[in-house]
Order: structure tokens, then C-alpha cells, then sequence
């Protein structure tokens, strides 16, 4: 049996539709069946699931497109009698082999609107699409993610939340960042903290609810120091998350701050809230307020006026949960410690230190620079060791290498100290923007600088001269460099440990 359509579908605008919607049809049918099998990748899950479908929706728009354009035009020249309605006569074989194809095409592209709106909205919520899509932009947060405490969390669950309101925002939102990497013009480093951002206690706190928040832990660090022998300095610490016994929750300790009885609130003079000259204490049980302001960094009521006034909330101090890029003493330390790179290698973090703090323009030229160096200072200074046990010097190599490029990407200008990381006070202010002991209330009221109330130290020192202190007691700190006096205690510790000390 012939094929018989309406004359009105005769047109070259319909049939191009016709052919692209088809081809379109083909190909995702095709596509996803390679998908399905072996799997694919980023930029073809971006083909099947959002390209494709909107080829295929513009060549079905073009159909009747072209069949309005062919009546219009033949009721223009007198071809057809004048009608105000279109109308479908099933008797007329024409109309009923249109009636046919309309109804069937129409249940089938309705099943496959449903099946690839579906898959598009799990496609677009994955990790690989965040992450791989634009690759060069967002290859320090991919990387970075894939290292944290978080890298079996989604994206989107921290990013976006649940609900549609904010998974339209995230996607209109994300329409600019497309903009941007198609024009070049994303910044460089990305800018923090990011204004639009959900607030904490619709993201983390569905995981890490306040109540939850009142054990103590025992966190111990193993760091090198920047002599010959890479002498090890141990240190140990409880810190005190919450209350010692468990039963008082969060009424003290560190994440007191976010005890739900009360609210934190401040004002900051700088876009990554560094500088907080201005503090408020609310008890929402009592109705007791405090206020406390910088006695040396003083700021006029009208300026403070002026100023944003942000809840606090676990981002102000968890600001990099994710995609925290650490600084060469840290990275450093951990491969040291995982036995990455060999311990045994005299002077070895102090050149390593020297290599990755230096500014690169790519991260090619980095990796020559690492490793030309490194072969050079022993080819000249240990010549003996580099005779010898040249696989050692390799696996140092090798594993600075590895670690500069989980942490410092030149092509992007990201590397840890662009990104202030506010947990603790050692590279970065972090605890010491308010606990400085100059935050004061009109009555004298302090905001005090004391380590004490955050952690204890329970033991320090060289892993064969450890001092340890009884389990109802604590040390009192002692600095690594013997040479540095007194001078550490009345300075914040970033004044000197910028992430390229010890």
C-alpha cells in the first residue's frame, strides 16, 4: 500500500525536518545502545541525553512548521478554498495515514521525551557531567574532590540540595558558567566564596546534623622538618569538637558555634571574610545579646550598616570540605609519612618545598622543573646517592610530582594560598579572625585567644624523645625550632608558616 500524506506535508521545510528528526532518531537509538554497553563517557553522555533530543524536538517543530508556510502560501495563489480551520476528515486516506503517523510518532516521541528527561536530569546531576564537561575550568575541583572526605558524595548533593527551586537555580545558573568557558572569560582562579551558594543547614546538615556534633577526637600529625635527617616532629591532640561528656551535646566546645540554642552572626570588610571586625552573641533560650567589635580594627556604625550580616553556619569555618588544595608543608608531610617519597633522602623536603612554591606557567613545565631539580641538587651535593641509588631519587621525583599535581594547578592560577582554608589557625587565620583577644563588648567581654579552649596537647616531639602528658592533663606547646624563642607566642602562627615552612 502506497503511502499517502496530505498535500500540504510536500514541502521542503517538512521533509528536511522530517529527515533531520529521523537521522536525530537513529543516532541517539544508536548512541545509547553504546552507552548502555560500554559504558561511554562525559561528551557522549552530552550527545545522546542533551544535543541529539534538541535536533530531534527542531526537526519535529519544523513539520508543521512547513505544512503552515505551504497552506499559507497556497491559499495565497488561489490553490486552495479559503478555510478558517484546519479540519481532519478519517475517511480522506490521506488524512488518515497522517492521523496514523501523528498518533503513533506522537506516543512514541512522548515515551522517549519521558525516558530522556529522565536520564538527562541523572546525567546532569552526576559527578562526570560537573566535573569532566569543562574540563580545563573545573579540573582543580574535580581533582581536589576526588581526594576529599567527600568523594563518594555527589556534586549536586552539596552544590544544589534538594527540591526543584534551587535545581532550576543551579541550571540557570550554570547556563552563565557555560557562557563563560565558551567566551574564555571564567576567572582565573575561580572567585570564593561563592555568593549564591545553599545555606549549610539545607545541604550538610542533612548528613551532619547539630545534635550529632558532641564527641572529642584524637587527631595525630606527623611532620618533617627542613633539616638534613627530615627529623621527625609528632604531635598529638584531643580535639574538643564538643562537650567531654557526651550527654551536654554542644553546649560547649568547638562546634558549640553552631549549638541550634544559639546564633553567631558577624560583618566582614573583605569578599572572603577574613577581616570580621564585628561579632554578635545572641542566646535565643535567654534573649541575651552580645556584640563585639575589634578594638584595633575599628569600623564606623555607618560603614557596619553598610556591611551584609551573615549567620554564621559550618561553612564559615568547613569552607573547603571538598576541594581543599593543601599547601606544601602538608603535602609534603603525607607523602614523607606514606613513605611516597623516601624519608631517607637527606635535604628532601627541604628541596621539595623550594621546587613546588615556585610559580609555574603550566603544569608541564612544573614536572621538568621538579624534576631537573631534584636530579640536579643531588647530582651535585650527593653525587655518591645519585650513583648509586638513583631509583631512590626517581621515586622522589615521582612522588613530589604526584602530589603537585593533586594540589597546585598553574593553568587555572590555583594553588592553597588563593584559597584561605579557615579550619584551625596554622597556614591561615581561620580560628583567629574572631579569637584574637581584641573583640571586646562595651563591657570588657572578650572573644579569647586561647588554644586551649579548641584542643589539648597530649604528646610532642621526636618520635625517640616523645613527651606525653597523663590523661588528666595536657602539655604546654614547645616550638620544633629551638632557635625561634619566644617570638611564636605573640604573633598568629600564618605570620610565619605560609605553607612553605616545616
Amino acid at each position: 500500500m502506497k503511502l499517502k500524506l496530505p498535500h500540504s506535508s510536500q514541502n521542503w521545510i517538512s521533509l528536511i525536518g522530517a529527515t533531520i528528526a529521523l537521522i536525530s532518531l537513529f543516532m541517539i537509538i544508536f548512541l545509547f545502545v553504546i552507552t548502555f554497553s560500554s559504558g561511554g563517557g562525559t561528551y557522549l553522555g552530552l550527545v545522546v541525553y542533551i544535543i541529539l533530543p534538541g535536533f530531534l524536538v527542531a526537526g519535529l517543530v519544523m513539520i508543521p512548521i512547513g505544512m503552515f508556510l505551504k497552506v499559507k502560501r497556497d491559499k495565497k495563489h488561489h490553490i486552495l478554498p479559503p478555510r478558517e480551520w484546519p479540519h481532519v476528515n478519517l475517511n480522506d486516506l490521506r488524512h488518515r495515514h497522517a492521523f496514523y503517523i501523528f498518533s503513533i510518532g506522537t506516543t512514541i516521541f512522548l515515551f522517549l521525551t519521558a525516558f530522556g528527561s529522565y536520564e538527562a536530569f541523572h546525567y546532569t546531576e552526576s559527578v562526570e557531567f560537573c566535573g569532566k564537561l569543562c574540563h580545563s575550568v573545573m579540573a582543580p575541583e574535580y581533582i581536589a574532590y576526588q581526594n576529599s572526605p567527600h568523594a563518594k558524595v555527589a556534586c549536586v548533593a552539596c552544590h544544589v540540595g534538594e527540591g526543584a527551586d534551587w535545581y532550576v537555580r543551579s541550571k540557570l545558573s550554570g547556563l552563565y558558567q557555560v557562557y563563560a568557558v565558551t567566551l574564555g572569560t571564567v576567572p582565573r582562579p575561580i572567585e570564593t566564596p561563592i555568593s549564591n551558594l545553599r545555606p549549610a543547614r539545607e545541604t550538610c546538615e542533612q548528613c551532619h546534623w547539630p545534635q550529632k556534633f558532641y564527641s572529642r577526637n584524637i587527631v595525630t600529625q606527623r611532620h618533617y622538618l627542613t633539616d638534613e635527617k627530615n627529623s621527625e616532629w609528632d604531635i598529638s591532640l584531643t580535639m574538643k569538637i564538643g562537650s567531654l561528656i557526651s550527654a551536654f551535646g554542644t553546649t560547649e566546645g568547638i562546634h558549640w558555634h553552631i549549638n541550634p540554642d544559639i546564633k553567631i552572626e558577624y560583618k566582614s570588610t573583605d569578599k572572603k571574610r577574613e577581616k570580621i571586625p564585628w561579632v554578635r552573641y545572641t542566646n535565643l533560650k535567654t534573649g541575651e545579646i552580645q556584640i563585639y567589635q575589634d578594638i584595633n580594627e575599628s569600623v564606623d556604625k555607618k560603614s557596619l550598616d553598610t556591611m551584609m550580616t551573615r549567620t554564621m553556619d559550618c561553612m564559615d569555618c568547613h569552607n573547603r570540605p571538598s576541594h581543599n588544595y593543601q599547601p606544601p608543608s602538608f603535602f609534603i608531610n603525607t607523602a614523607l609519612a606514606s613513605g611516597t617519597i623516601p624519608k631517607d633522602l637527606p635535604w628532601v623536603k627541604a628541596q621539595a618545598l623550594e621546587l613546588v612554591g615556585k610559580k609555574y606557567s603550566t603544569t608541564d613545565t612544573a614536572m621538568i622543573a621538579i624534576r631537573d631539580g631534584i636530579n640536579t641538587y643531588y647530582k651535585e651535593n650527593y653525587p655518591e646517592i645519585y650513583s648509586k641509588k638513583k631509583n631512590i631519587i626517581d621515586q622522589a621525583v615521582k612522588g613530589i610530582q604526584d602530589e603537585f599535581k593533586k594540589n597546585i594547578f598553574p593553568e587555572m592560577k590555583v594553588r592553597w594560598d588563593v584559597y584561605p582554608n579557615n579550619i584551625g589557625h596554622f597556614e591561615f587565620l581561620g580560628c583567629f579572625r574572631c579569637h584574637t583577644d581584641n573583640h571586646s563588648t562595651d563591657k570588657g567581654r572578650l572573644i579569647k585567644k586561647d588554644c586551649n579552649q579548641c584542643h589539648y596537647i597530649n604528646a610532642q616531639g621526636p618520635p625517640a624523645n616523645l613527651e606525653v602528658s597523663s590523661i588528666n592533663s595536657f602539655l604546654v606547646f614547645k616550638h620544633p625550632d629551638k632557635d625561634s624563642g619566644d617570638a611564636w607566642k605573640e604573633m598568629n602562627c600564618s605570620d610565619c608558616h605560609t605553607g612553605l615552612n616545616p
